[in-house]
């Protein structure tokens, strides 16, 4: 497996696939690495020379932010939205979907599985759920 600033990319992809395994290239940018390089785009990674790779990884160091950086970027911009209170840090904050998707009906990813609210019929369930919540309550 070829190394590139610190990701195994598997020998049996083409260049131009291979590189989308670094958090931040996609197949856009994966195509435009490889038209500046000069490399060809459709090579096996395990024919890649060991300059051709530095030459790849020289230039990702210098036009994009990648892997850990773009990371940290992304939760920063997240919780500057958090701090300044603003609608998308509110729907963040609640773990509710940002952009405006509907939630009566869907949204079960962001919101996690579904909290019945509703009658509990059988006594002894309901009971114990009512020693439950005394005992977190502190009664």
């Amino acid at each position: 497996m070829a190394r590139i600033l610190g990701v195994e990319i598997p020998n049996e992809k083409k260049v131009v696939i291979g590189l989308t395994y670094i958090y931040g290239i996609g197949h856009s940018r994966a195509k435009e690495i490889v038209e500046a390089t000069g490399i060809d785009g459709n090579k096996k990674v395990k024919d890649l020379t060991e300059e051709e790779i530095g030459k790849i990884g020289s230039y990702i160091q210098q036009n994009f932010k990648i892997e850990g950086e773009l990371r940290q970027e992304i939760s920063e911009n997240i919780k500057r939205l958090i701090d300044i209170n603003c609608y998308r840090g509110i729907r963040h904050k609640l773990s509710l979907p940002v952009r405006g998707q509907r939630t009566r009906s869907n949204a079960r990813t962001r919101k996690g599985p579904r909290k019945t609210v509703g009658v509990i019929r059988d006594k002894a369930a309901r009971k114990a759920l009512r020693e439950k919540l005394k005992k977190e309550r502190g009664e």
